[in-house]
């Protein structure tokens, strides 16, 4: 499928959400799903304005926070996101993405402990949430916790041995531990798989093999 195809495609599936709209102007997955297709072509503005519609009509639409949370963070506003996602677990107890977003936006603002405790709800509630694990192990090495960064990034790589994220944070923290061969072999699996490992990170490794 070519790529104005696909445009075509879009604006046929946003025009039919529309359609459903004006004969149902409460239907919040309407709402929501024309949203969603407004996000895909960047038109922040008007994919806001359609996730707030989808609130408005069901104020428990926590992944509609989620996603105003998501635009807010495009924009640079980190304290705009972590309001929306913190709302979002507010309207839907156990809701795990919320909690990995609240986690995510905690590490970046340098709150270790409070990144740390969102992230753990997020795995509690769902156990296969890989990108949850990767950024807990990371939050877990800022904390200088080696041990459970390790343990944390393992299961990652339970779920799914070729994630390369987690193949990185275990490098760096094996490598913490002075373990250079584990962290070599995490090194090499996350950069066979595309990841870009910080040259400093290589380059200790690679001294130690010489």
């Amino acid at each position: 499928m070519t790529e104005e195809n696909t445009e075509k495609t879009v604006d046929q599936y946003i025009q039919e959400q529309r359609f459903a709209i004006m004969s149902n102007p409460d239907c919040s997955n309407s709402h929501y799903n024309l949203a969603t297709a407004l996000l895909g072509l960047r038109r922040f503005d008007e994919a806001e304005e359609e996730f707030k519609e989808a609130i408005r009509c069901s104020p428990n639409f926590a992944e509609a926070y989620v996603q105003l949370g998501g635009i807010r963070l495009q924009r640079g506003d980190i304290d705009g996101c972590l309001d929306y996602n913190q709302q979002s677990v507010k309207v839907r107890a156990g809701f795990a993405e919320g909690y990995g977003n609240i986690g995510f936006v905690q590490l970046q603002k340098g709150n270790i402990e409070e990144a740390i405790a969102a992230l753990g709800k997020a795995v509690k509630f769902n156990s296969r949430f890989i990108q949850a694990y990767a950024t807990l192990a990371n939050a877990y090495l800022f904390a200088g916790q080696v041990d459970k960064s390790i343990e944390t990034g393992l299961k990652a790589l339970e779920i799914d041995e070729d994630f390369a994220v987690a193949h990185n944070n275990l490098a760096i923290a094996y490598l913490e531990k002075g373990d250079f061969e584990k962290a070599a072999y995490h090194c090499g699996r996350a950069r066979e798989l595309g990841y870009e490992v910080a040259p400093e990170i290589v380059r200790e490794i690679e001294g130690q093999k010489s």
